[in-house]
């Protein structure tokens, strides 16, 4: 299988505009740089984004590992491809942070016609807090 290509319409900015007025955007998900199978992204931590326990919620960490994988998805689409889904994800947490920056890469396992496969971890400023795979359905326009 080729190596994965971004796509042709492929911007930084054209990423980051998606997110205002999202969830990504309520958490202040930012793509910090993209390059040909890879995504890097991450946001600041609020006291909101913590579980009762005053520990890291983790819908706070899938929602970045989940974004990044997704936008790292969108960036590489194949050319004329409508969209993506999510059809499957799966987490492994390793670590927690109470506040500062947690950010993300976003690695391509399969980049194919029909699905994507991309593999995230998620770091603190302690180290690593987890570890994401994440299956994307690509959408094509309906004949």
């Amino acid at each position: 299988m080729p190596p994965p290509r971004l796509h042709p319409t492929f911007s930084l900015e054209r990423l980051n505009a998606r997110t205002p007025g999202t969830l990504p955007g309520w958490f202040g998900f930012e793509v910090d740089r993209v390059e040909a199978g890879r995504l890097e992204a991450g946001f600041d931590l609020r006291p909101d984004m913590l579980a009762p326990n005053g520990y890291l919620h983790a819908a706070s960490v899938i929602a970045l590992a989940d974004t990044a994988c997704g936008y790292a998805t969108f960036a590489h689409l194949p050319e004329g491809a409508e969209g993506f889904t999510t059809i499957e994800l799966k987490s492994n947490f390793l670590g927690t942070q109470y506040d500062g920056r947690i950010t993300c890469v976003a690695t391509a396992a399969h980049c194919g016609r029909n699905t994507h496969v991309w593999d995230a971890e998620v770091h603190g400023e302690r180290g690593r807090l987890a570890l994401f795979r994440c299956t994307q359905m690509i959408l094509w326009p309906k004949r």
